[in-house]
């Protein structure tokens, strides 16, 4: 080894460039990610990533309950893009489920339905979407006015009438505008961002300065400590809240439809428990590039398998479990269902309980990880 040394110090490139490969060599931890993270990425995104969006949860108002209203339920099954999840009794109770996330979409049946058709008069019925999505929402659309014409044409060749008109209602985004559907979902990725990043920094730097260790001795304990870690990022990410929201709103005209202060409220657990990942993540590593990596490697599923970019119904099942163990998931519904649907605590607080859990759980394993990584 010593002789090889010698001969490669004639040359000092060569010398400067084994030596960087030893040091990557003892470093196993980076060594791992950099071969393990490209892997398991290519092979989890490149299956889990379709942007085709079929078999929507779909709701029925069924007022007519005929044998002609159930053959159009039937109808808008077989088209492949909606698949019937409940049926509901009243109009109120369809939108609260679309605006809580419940169902995507619903269709609805007048009570005079049957009675029109058999008249030979112009039967209606609608199809409401959820258009916070656009790109889920577009092929459904486009199905339920197809089931108009299909339906036509099968009454044509059996009763020798066709006036069936299927109209098809986008709500909470008619324009199909994508910025009011990436708008309130670049606050949630902002915010898991920086707070897995710049939390796991800082308690590295800290480590790697020596000033972790005298804050141990000092008198406050260990998971005061970790809280006063957490506070002044608490407030940073509600800073950003304001300015991605005001900045939306000024910019892209977003629009606020419920309630700002129901907002913030539950975006408390979230950035906690986004927090709470990057101490846990400053507990697994060993310096700021480690913390780097790995913060990275946890940011990239949220983005991909949150349902920020790519609709979460079109994934398989596997990558819709991966991403329902991420806080953005449950985050991003409640952005979009404040800002868009105008829903409250009322709908949303199945996805307010998971957030409030995952910061309790999340946090406490960073102060239990962190008294075994410092004692």
């Amino acid at each position: 080894m010593k002789g090889r040394l010698d001969r490669l110090a004639r040359w000092p490139l060569w010398s400067m460039i084994w030596k960087e490969f030893v040091q990557l060599r003892r470093d196993r931890f980076t060594l791992a990610m950099m071969i393990g993270i490209p892997m398991v990425q290519i092979a989890l995104f490149g299956y889990a990533i379709q942007t085709e969006v079929r078999h929507l949860p779909t709701l029925i108002l069924d007022e007519s309950k005929t044998e002609q209203s159930r053959s159009l339920v039937t109808a808008l099954e077989n088209t492949g893009n909606f698949d019937i999840s409940a049926e509901v009794t009243s109009r109120g109770e369809l939108a609260r489920r679309i605006a809580s996330g419940e169902a995507r979409a619903a269709l609805v049946i007048p009570p005079d339905f049957a009675r029109d058709l058999k008249r030979h008069r112009q039967a209606t019925a609608q199809v409401i979407v959820d258009a916070a999505d656009p790109l889920s929402a577009s092929a459904a659309i486009s199905a339920g006015g197809q089931i108009g014409a299909i339906e036509s044409r099968r009454l044509a060749a059996q009763a020798g009438t066709s006036s069936l008109d299927i109209r098809v209602r986008p709500w909470y985004n008619p324009g199909l505008r994508s910025a009011v559907y990436i708008v309130p979902g670049i606050i949630g990725v902002i915010l898991s961002m920086t707070m897995v990043i710049i939390a796991s920094i800082a308690v590295v730097r800290e480590r790697e300065r020596g000033t972790l260790e005298q804050l141990i001795v000092t008198p406050i304990s260990k998971t005061g400590l970790m809280m006063g870690k957490i506070v002044p990022f608490l407030m940073i990410g509600y800073v950003q809240i304001t300015v991605i929201l005001l900045v939306g709103r000024i910019l892209f005209h977003v629009p606020v439809v419920g309630s700002v202060a129901q907002l913030y409220l539950i975006a408390l657990p979230f950035i906690v428990a986004s927090l709470g990942v990057g101490l846990l993540v400053s507990a697994a590593v060993k310096s700021q590039a480690q913390a780097m990596q790995l913060g990275f490697f946890y940011i990239l599923p949220n983005i991909l398998l949150s349902g920020f970019m790519f609709p979460r119904e079109a994934m398989p099942a596997p990558a819709q479990w991966i991403g329902a163990a991420l806080p953005l998931t449950y985050f991003l519904r409640v952005m979009r269902g404040i800002l868009l649907k105008g829903a409250g605590l009322d709908a949303l607080w199945r996805e307010s309980v998971i957030l409030v859990g995952f910061a309790v759980v999340l946090v406490g394993l960073a102060v239990r990880r962190f008294h075994k990584t410092i004692e």
